[in-house]
């Protein structure tokens, strides 16, 4: 009784599997029927750049990576936020030296003397000026990113493109070749 009882289960377990398998291979080749190709529309990475160059950002939001979006605004706002802070205090400073140079010592720089006023201001003026090319390089960045991002969306990955390892005899000395065939199919 156990016997039949285990034959039935293995019988009907085997029968699932093989109703499952073919199953699957028609899930397979409908799956393959309806993918189509894609269109390849090579103006989509200039609008990315463009759309990127008009408002940063907007070339993210057009290849659908909105992820990136918070980052270039990140990168963009911080090198600005350090800019302003930069070419404020070399503002002040330089005040100061002019004040100094005209005789008043009542500013909040009076422990300072003249060196350090102008060392304070090479100092500023020196980091504003990198962060404003940093803020210049996030912008650039920004549009190259979205040029290449949608770019690379187009990029077609199919079968028609295939590279495989292959063994095959050599003709002289039947001895096994070990070769690498890159097939192209039109």
């Amino acid at each position: 009784m156990n016997k039949l009882l285990s034959i039935c289960i293995i019988t009907l377990i085997l029968l699932n599997h093989t109703a499952f398998a073919q199953n699957k291979k028609a899930d397979v080749l409908a799956v393959k029927e309806s993918v189509a190709p894609l269109d390849i529309d090579p103006l989509t990475p200039a609008k990315a750049a463009f759309y990127s160059a008009i408002l940063p950002g907007l070339g993210q939001a057009y290849n659908k990576k909105y992820w990136k979006i918070p980052l270039v605004y990140a990168g963009i706002g911080t090198s600005l936020y350090f800019y302003i802070d930069n070419n404020r205090k070399y503002n002040q400073y330089r005040d100061a030296y002019k004040r100094r140079l005209e005789g008043f010592t009542d500013d909040r720089f009076s422990f300072l003397d003249n060196s350090r006023l102008v060392a304070g201001q090479k100092f500023y003026q020196r980091n504003r000026d990198l962060s404003a090319l940093v803020t210049v390089g996030f912008y650039v960045l920004n549009i190259i990113d979205a040029n290449v991002d949608a770019a690379i969306i187009q990029f077609n990955v199919n079968e028609n493109l295939s590279l495989k390892p292959e063994i095959y005899p050599n003709d002289v000395t039947f001895r096994p070749n070990v070769g690498l065939t890159f097939n192209y199919t039109f």
